[in-house]
């Protein structure tokens, strides 16, 4: 799908109007919030409108609309100020970004190991489950200088929508059924390219350069079974980790 924040990722408040509601609940005519997908998290933020605000909690597609679960039973009319934690918002993309960082070269040192799960958490950690048969753990976490060189080089973070054909037919391009977004209704999916270093296709928010990041560290790394790896990273910003 196309949504708002993947054309517009700097843009974290909007005005709009109400699509729909129900106590609690609202759809909104243009949101910058993005849903959650993918291992990430969705955003975070509050509502405005003349007469109060909410937070809004989550996230729930129905009947072709998104809908936004505030933390009141109020039912919203009208025009409406949407903005998104950009804090929070920030921690994600981060994350993201290091997440495909790491995908990126687990792929091209361990002859092309699929990813089998992702999850970020809110406090700028993440894990990453790889089907790695027979993966030397230290080479895991050799990767930590290599992905930091990546981020402290600034590599621009590119962003484009190619047929789901051809995307399929690249090798690598999709990596995980799990994690990949669905198509758009024209029949195409998003491609995000780390420039030089790696293509995927992907749904979430990046950054718009890898520089944008905090260094990434290599917490753990666990054997989840005989093929799967479980690396866990964090920012070097993050607190208590």
């Amino acid at each position: 799908m196309h949504l708002f924040c993947h054309e517009h990722p700097e843009t974290l408040v909007v005005q709009t109007t109400v699509a729909a509601a129900w106590p609690g609940k609202v759809a909104l005519a243009e949101t910058p919030f993005y849903p959650g997908g993918g291992g990430q998290l969705a955003d975070r933020g509050v509502l405005r409108w003349k007469d109060g605000e909410a937070r809004v909690i989550g996230f729930e597609t129905s009947a072709g609309k998104l809908w936004h679960l505030l933390d009141s039973q109020a039912e919203l009319t009208s025009s409406v100020e949407a903005a998104v934690d950009a804090d929070f918002r920030r921690t994600m993309r981060q994350l993201h970004t290091g997440t495909h960082i790491l995908n990126a070269f687990v792929f091209q040192s361990f002859d092309g190991a699929l990813v089998t799960g992702v999850q970020m958490a809110e406090d700028g950690s993440a894990r990453m489950d790889f089907d790695v048969p027979g993966a030397d753990n230290d080479r895991l976490r050799a990767l930590e200088g290599p992905i930091n060189d990546v981020i402290a080089q600034d590599i621009a973070v590119n962003f484009a929508y190619v047929p789901m054909a051809e995307a399929q037919a690249e090798r690598g391009l999709i990596r995980s059924r799990s994690v990949a977004p669905p198509p758009t209704p024209d029949g195409k999916i998003r491609i995000v390219e780390i420039a030089g270093l790696d293509r995927q296709a992907c749904g979430g928010t990046h950054l718009t350069s890898t520089g944008g990041s905090p260094p990434i560290r290599i917490l753990k790394i666990d054997n989840k079974g005989r093929h799967n790896r479980r690396v866990r990273i964090a920012l070097a910003a993050a607190k208590g980790l």
